[in-house]
């Protein structure tokens, strides 16, 4: 039965009490500002501007508003109440204790299994510099550094994530500049294109626009780890407030800005675009030297840093869920301020994905990755859902605690809420991801059901 009052599952007064405060501000800052440049940014952006043209710039302006009100959301909740168990924990305050476990486990699945998937990609980066080494040998280093990292003490991910993001930053700041500057025709040995790429805006029609919003929604990685980092700071609510405040320039910045420079510089349809990756084809172009070996370093780094906030993602949400009675008393345990049997976990979870795709390329790999396709879909669903239902109650009981507020609420919860639902119905009428939308439904109702029946034996034992 969902709970009416703000208060934690009974038994758990305080599901973060052991875990350290071992992350100081300028980590959350910097998480913050790093986590939005995700690998999907770098890596699979190419195809979406492939299918929409220039007119990828309006799928990333239009997924980037709806990101930015599930953050404004997620941050309403979070300031409120941190938790490193995050949306998972808001869930199950505000729905019951079936829907905190169905979104928690169906998000530790995607976590792990994009461990795995960053892992793969980081390796083919690598051995293209070193070939004839196993990729599944770096892999093994990758993950086995960012888990004795992550097993040691919590500053240790937040100072990898520091670095990582400021490279992240520093690399897309400087292509920001250099774009601008190409097209303002100021940069030497460069003329500018003016809007000679941009004429034929939608080459392939609402189909082409379609297929290039689902590649956008997708690309936005990353940003949830923030308010589950922020449980280990010090000042959790200032570190959540200040990030999702900000939320809408990073993304505006970073995302937009990138793709308005990219198709701008370069023609939507040249096969660089997709061969090479739309930055490297962008630097290419302005006769930047060595511009495809900068941009794998920056890829490289930024599918690091996706395994690195992964593994401690996965970890914290699996701790919060054992706290709370959602799961295998073995992943709580704590040991330095570090849930280290968790850690544990989600890094042989991750490495077993790796594993699959060499031994079950053909069947069971594929199913692994269908089923959490639409997984972060279903999470902001949970998040919307969950910050509807839990604002009236702050409000009520404790609206000293509202030190972030959605804008025009209800309003645009029921926006954020109609536009998932606008996804879904797109994922269904394409084939390439109509078979993710079931799979992720299967997964989500089966943990749905095992959910409700624990709280339903919890409720009769109690």
């Amino acid at each position: 039965m969902p709970r009416t009052t703000l208060d934690a599952p009974p038994g758990t007064p305080d599901t973060d009490a052991s875990l350290s405060h071992g992350l100081k501000q300028r980590h959350l800052s910097m998480i913050a500002l790093g986590g939005v440049i995700g690998a999907g940014l770098f890596v699979g952006s190419g195809a979406g501007i492939a299918a929409a043209g220039p007119s990828i710039v309006i799928a990333y302006a239009v997924s980037g508003l709806l990101v930015m009100l599930v953050m404004r959301m997620l941050g309403e909740m979070s300031a409120a109440y941190p938790s490193s168990g995050s949306f998972s924990a808001h869930a199950e305050r505000a729905i019951g204790p079936w829907a905190g476990f169905t979104a928690g486990w169906s998000f530790w699945v995607l976590l792990c299994t994009a461990v795995g998937l960053e892992g793969i990609g980081a390796a083919k980066i690598v051995t293209g510099w070193l070939p004839g080494t196993p990729e599944w040998a770096w892999v093994a280093l990758f993950m086995v550094v960012f888990c004795v990292a992550n097993l040691a003490a919590v500053k240790n991910f937040g100072e990898f994530e520091f670095w990582f993001a400021a490279l992240k930053v520093g690399a897309i700041s400087l292509f920001l500049v250099l774009g601008l500057l190409a097209i303002a025709g100021v940069l030497p040995g460069t003329d500018s294109p003016g809007t000679a790429n941009l004429t034929d805006f939608l080459p392939n029609g609402g189909e082409g626009l379609v297929i290039g919003l689902l590649a956008s929604v997708f690309a936005y990685g990353g940003l949830e780890t923030v308010t589950i980092a922020a449980a280990e700071s010090d000042n959790p609510v200032q570190g959540v407030a200040r990030s999702v405040r900000t939320a809408m320039w990073r993304i505006a910045l970073f995302y937009i800005g990138s793709m308005a420079v990219i198709v701008t510089l370069v023609p939507w349809d040249s096969k660089e675009v997709v061969e090479k990756g739309p930055y490297v084809a962008a630097l290419d172009h302005l006769g930047i030297p060595g511009a495809a070996q900068l941009m794998n370093v920056v890829v490289l780094v930024a599918l690091l840093s996706a395994m690195n906030a992964n593994i401690y993602g996965a970890s914290r949400i699996g701790y919060s869920l054992v706290q709370r009675g959602q799961g295998p008393k073995g992943l709580g345990k704590v040991s330095g301020g570090v849930p280290r049997v968790a850690v544990l976990a989600s890094s042989v979870f991750g490495f077993v994905c790796v594993l699959l795709s060499y031994w079950r390329p053909d069947d069971v790999f594929p199913w692994l990755l269908n089923m959490i396709g639409a997984v972060i879909l279903v999470v902001w669903i949970f998040i919307a859902v969950s910050q509807l239902r839990l604002r009236r109650r702050v409000e009520r009981e404790a609206p000293e605690k509202l030190v972030v507020r959605m804008w025009l609420f209800p309003a645009l919860t029921w926006v954020a809420l109609a536009g998932m639902a606008g996804i879904f119905v797109l994922m269904a009428r394409e084939p390439d991801t109509r078979v993710q939308l079931y799979s992720t439904g299967a997964m989500t109702v089966a943990l749905a059901a095992v959910g409700y029946a624990r709280q339903k034996a919890r409720a009769t034992r109690d």
